[in-house]
């Protein structure tokens, strides 16, 4: 992206950590590809960013050392997408699996939704799967 695409927001007329939250809510907003905090104690405000696809913290930390160097991925969300994907990582590469148990009284408490659930959807195997259990109670 050439330089002159892109832009740094000032605040005026405002305390220095309201400038800044109010900052970072807009680029929670915005969801950008890459954040600089170019901020004193930069760290203090890293909860809270919601939205971004990797920030640079501090006067040292220029968006070009992750590109080239301090380790982190390059390959990134862009167009806002920060909202909802994160970059590419090793994590993105390992496999989940995830596992559930529901007890009787899982049973009691979520059942009738689950069966209620499943008729809308259309999918009477799921709700008789329920049903029965429920019915075992």
């Amino acid at each position: 992206m050439a330089l002159s695409r892109s832009f740094s927001i000032i605040f005026r007329g405002r305390s220095e950590v309201k400038k800044i939250e109010e900052a970072l809510g807009f680029a929670n907003e915005y969801a950008p590809e890459h954040l600089i905090l170019n901020v004193k104690n930069a760290e203090r405000y890293i909860e809270k960013v919601k939205n971004a696809g990797s920030v640079f913290l501090g006067a040292f930390s220029p968006e070009a050392s992750g590109d080239y160097a301090s380790g982190t991925n390059h390959t990134l969300p862009t167009y806002g997408y920060a909202k909802v994907y994160g970059g590419i990582s090793m994590d993105s590469f390992l496999k989940k699996i995830t596992f559930q148990k529901i007890t009787k009284g899982g049973v009691k408490n979520i059942g009738r939704v689950v069966e209620t659930m499943a008729e809308v959807e259309g999918l009477m195997g799921h709700k008789n799967a329920m049903t029965l259990r429920i019915k075992s109670i």
